[in-house]
């Protein structure tokens, strides 16, 4: 079970880094279209930064969905630098979906509390195992608890 979900969880990482692209590039857009400021500032910053905060969310969505991929692929755990990184990911998913409630709706909620759950999911049933010969005692005897 736990190669399929590494599997739909790199999947959905990389169609949601394609969806942020996109929604980031219309809002871009719009911005550049209506010469749109905030509190006075360059309207062509506000492009640019819209630009630039899609492109690198959406490469750290693909990075994140390399790692269960990986995972998937090796039928191995990721290492400590993979299992923060999805920590991480858990965690900006859970954070935005508590401010989706609000700002979009439940459904925007239910979207992101479904990804932080086949992360967290990946991460539990890639669980870091104890070699069989070193988990038994001297000369073959289960070890001692």
């Amino acid at each position: 079970m736990r190669r399929p979900v590494a599997f739909v969880t790199a999947i959905v990482l990389f169609v949601e880094a394609v969806g942020i692209v996109l929604v980031n590039g219309v809002l871009a857009t719009v911005a550049d279209n209506q010469s749109m400021s905030l509190a006075g500032m360059d309207p062509d910053a506000m492009v640019t930064g819209t630009w630039v905060m899609g492109g690198v969310s959406g490469v750290l969505l693909v990075l994140c969905g390399l790692i269960p991929l990986l995972a998937g692929i090796r039928d191995r755990a990721p290492g400590r630098f993979g299992r923060i990184a999805l920590i991480a990911c858990a965690v900006v998913h859970g954070v935005l979906g508590a401010l989706a409630v609000g700002l979009i709706g439940w459904a925007a909620f239910a979207f992101m509390m479904a990804v932080l759950a086949l992360i967290v999911l990946t991460l539990v049933a890639f669980d870091r195992r104890v070699p069989q010969d070193t988990a038994a005692g001297p000369e073959g005897a289960p070890a001692a608890v």
